[in-house]
């Protein structure tokens, strides 16, 4: 297996992001949230890299001592290579170090493997958010965890 290593998200990124992003998702973000992210003061924004190329990112936004996962993913060839968990633990690194004592994010019900994943870093459920999702139309999990 080749290295993974991080870096901040920057505007270059946007389509190589763009593209893993309309592969993992039924309704994919805009280029115009991707730019919001990076250049929002209380966001924490990174891509992972194998040999050069993007395979991941991870965006998340915190505002005082509460943090909240935004949008976490990785090109389907790398996954289940350690690139989410890369991006994870420098996310939760980062956000302690900015005092951050909560996560939360949202995961389709139906999506097993991310729950697992996020539960493996503690997460747990604190609730259902109706109708969150759509194509297809699906509630969401709402998952807390503490850093």
């Amino acid at each position: 297996m080749t290295d993974i290593v991080t870096r901040k998200m920057e505007e270059d990124d946007v389509p190589a992001v763009l593209k893993i992003e309309r592969l993992s998702f039924s309704t994919p973000w805009s280029e115009y949230s991707f730019l919001n992210e990076i250049y929002k003061k209380y966001a924490f924004t990174r891509v992972a890299l194998s040999e050069g190329n993007i395979i991941g990112y991870i965006c998340v936004n915190f505002v005082l001592h509460e943090a909240h996962i935004l949008n976490l993913a990785v090109d389907p060839d790398f996954r289940r290579r350690g690139a989410a968990t890369l991006l994870m633990d420098e996310a939760l690194r980062e956000l302690k170090k900015k005092n951050c004592v909560f996560i939360y994010l949202e995961v389709r019900v139906s999506n097993t493997a991310a729950r697992e994943f996020y539960e493996g870093f503690g997460f747990k459920p604190a609730g259902i958010r109706k109708k969150y999702y759509a194509s297809p139309d699906e509630d969401a999990l709402l998952m807390m965890g503490r850093i």
